[in-house]
């Protein structure tokens, strides 16, 4: 009887420290919806607050942990702020000038703009994809970009490494585990749909708030620049592929640029805050004592998408990967394409909000972006509709059934 009573107790106990560390995970995640001018005080306050409270009420291993989430944290920040001088030299390229001379008039031209970010999504960090596209939508609306586009912008950034396990940190996590490329590849049946009623939409938006502007600028393109954003992207591919670390690759191509163009560090001090904000935040979802998900079916993996608004994709994906028996093109999309009904929601979002600062509230993003939720639920129901649910059968997790690289540490969505 005394020892059912000390197994009910540590139960209780257990349950007592998962609730209050819930409860200061989302008591961050409304101080950084209430409070968007302060999101990296919040951010760091409530990194520290939860560290502390799981070393004081839990027997947890601070260093065990520290060295499992490093490598993804350090490369986080080092694509963050790579990237961020990656838009610059994109900008004085000179090439987004020109774009309104290519892109269509009207509001396609701003849809034009979506489906271009998603195809370089695909094959790029989405990260990149949005700062890329973020740098074009500032020239050619000269500056007047709507908020419900810059929330298109990330979705689209997302959609379009969904369905590529070249394209997401979450996809390639999939096929370290020996899930099939051509199992994700479905993914990209509810990303498109989710591209067509958010980019829609989006581009109406803008095209009401401001249009395109015609004509473009003639100033001759700076090839050396165009040749480091080049360069930075090469590198980011070729890191990831060969060593897991795609920081490095763009760190390489940014040093060697520097040495025949001039590089803007200053850039650097712009977007630290962006970028050790979302550092914070991701820091702060790994310290939650999830072990397990829900049973595998496609009311749970709906919800996954919503989670990942909120919470990292990332350790979700690896309980979804450890769990088994997902349809694993749903689950990419939902985690993939989930991050972005809010900022924060995605290492894409951050991003793109350190251009954009007027990104930061959640009311605005959710009101204005409305058309991101809706273009989920859609997306998620023509992938039923049209493929229906096949779960795959359980495998051992951490052990490649057809993977040939290495595990990467790349960005959050």
């Amino acid at each position: 009887m005394l020892w059912s009573w000390q197994v009910f107790h540590l139960e209780t106990a257990a349950m007592t420290v998962m609730q209050t560390t819930f409860i200061l995970f989302a008591l961050v995640l409304i101080g950084v919806a209430v409070f968007h001018r302060r999101t990296f005080e919040v951010a760091v306050a409530g990194a520290v607050v939860i560290t502390a409270y799981r070393l004081l009420a839990t027997p947890f291993n601070l260093m065990h942990h520290l060295q499992g989430e490093a490598p993804l944290l350090v490369n986080l920040f080092g694509l963050l702020m790579g990237f961020a001088l990656l838009a610059r030299h994109f900008a004085e390229s000179h090439v987004p000038a020109a774009l309104p001379r290519w892109l269509p008039s009207g509001w396609p031209g701003g849809l034009a703009l979506l489906v271009a970010v998603f195809v370089l999504s695909a094959f790029l960090d989405n990260i990149a994809a949005a700062l890329i596209g973020g740098t074009i939508a500032m020239i050619v609306f000269r500056g007047q970009v709507h908020m419900g586009y810059l929330a298109a912008l990330v979705a689209a950034s997302n959609a379009g490494g969904a369905g590529s396990v070249l394209g997401d940190t979450t996809t390639t996590m999939m096929w370290i585990a020996g899930v099939s490329p051509v199992d994700v590849l479905r993914a990209y049946i509810g990303a498109g749909a989710s591209l067509l009623v958010c980019g829609f939409v989006a581009a109406r938006q803008q095209h009401r708030h401001h249009p395109i502007v015609s004509g473009g600028e003639s100033r001759p393109i700076d090839g050396g620049r165009v040749l480091i954003v080049v360069g930075i992207l090469v590198g980011a591919i070729a890191a990831n592929v060969t060593v897991g670390f795609p920081a490095v690759g763009v760190w390489l191509a940014i040093l060697l640029g520097a040495l025949f163009r001039q590089t803007h560090w200053h850039e650097l001090r712009k977007s630290l805050k962006g970028s050790l904000f979302l550092v914070a935040l991701v820091w702060c979802a790994s310290l939650m004592p999830v072990d397990a998900l829900p049973a595998a079916n496609w009311h749970s993996t709906f919800a996954l998408g919503v989670l990942s608004a909120f919470f990292d994709n990332i350790p979700l994906t690896k309980l979804a990967l450890d769990q088994g028996g997902y349809d694993w093109a749903y689950v990419a999309y939902a985690v993939g394409f989930g991050g972005s009904m809010v900022w924060f929601g995605s290492s894409a979002g951050v991003a793109l909000t350190s251009l954009f600062p007027q990104g930061k509230s959640v009311w605005a993003w959710l009101r204005q972006g409305w058309h991101v939720a809706l273009a989920y639920v859609v997306g998620f129901a023509v992938m039923l509709a049209l493929t229906g649910w096949h779960p795959h059968a359980l495998h051992k997790p951490g052990v490649p059934t057809g993977a040939t690289r290495p595990p990467v540490a790349g960005s959050r969505n």
